[in-house]
């Protein structure tokens, strides 16, 4: 069973909608019992860095979320889900994230001619030298819908699976191990975005 994680932020529905016309059978949850159970979760988000991490420990969801990553099921965060996974955020200095990838999380810088939220569609730029299963049978360059002001800057350059340019290069992909994240919404993305999750429902 595919658990979708729902910690009051995000387009949750819209996500589980994806997967259940690719064919896959998810459930959206806020349970941790559910989620102790799950055989792979997917972790979206739309919002506020802090915010969310308070959701996710009023709803005692770190603890299970944390397990669950260190017992090996595929783990995929999506926008904030994939932000959530560091350690920290310029968006709520003080405030704590997962810390299950090193690095820190960014706001883009005043680029002349560039609007702040990235918004809208933009290429990835494919790591050649990594295995990219989420990437599987998409093409480098291939176009993707964003929406975010900030920014992941992993630590290891080893966990890139794609960069995407909008004024800066910045990790738009990343994996390590069993864990999977994106900056770009797949569920917005059209045949590119589905095929992203049908690849990790093979997983």
């Amino acid at each position: 069973m595919l658990a979708v994680v729902d910690y009051g932020m995000g387009n949750l529905r819209s996500v589980a909608k994806a997967v259940e016309h690719l064919g896959g059978k998810v459930l959206v949850t806020d349970n941790p019992k559910v989620l102790a159970k799950a055989d792979k979760i997917i972790f979206p988000g739309v919002g506020h860095f802090g915010k969310a991490m308070n959701q996710l420990r009023r709803r005692k969801l770190l603890t299970v979320i944390k397990k669950r990553i260190s017992e090996g099921i595929p783990f995929f965060g999506i926008c904030l889900g994939m932000q959530l996974l560091f350690s920290e955020s310029e968006e709520s200095p003080g405030v704590k994230g997962l810390g299950v990838i090193a690095g820190r999380v960014k706001r883009f810088p005043p680029q002349a001619g560039l609007a702040v939220p990235h918004m809208g569609w933009n290429s990835i730029n494919i790591n050649k030298n990594k295995r990219n299963i989420l990437f599987s049978r998409i093409k480098n360059k291939a176009y993707f819908y964003f929406a975010h002001s900030y920014y992941c800057v992993p630590d290891e350059k080893e966990v890139f699976t794609a960069e995407t340019v909008y004024g800066l290069s910045f990790c738009s992909a990343l994996s390590k191990g069993n864990i999977f994240g994106i900056q770009f919404h797949p569920e917005k993305s059209q045949k590119n975005g589905l095929r992203v999750l049908a690849n990790f429902l093979k997983l």
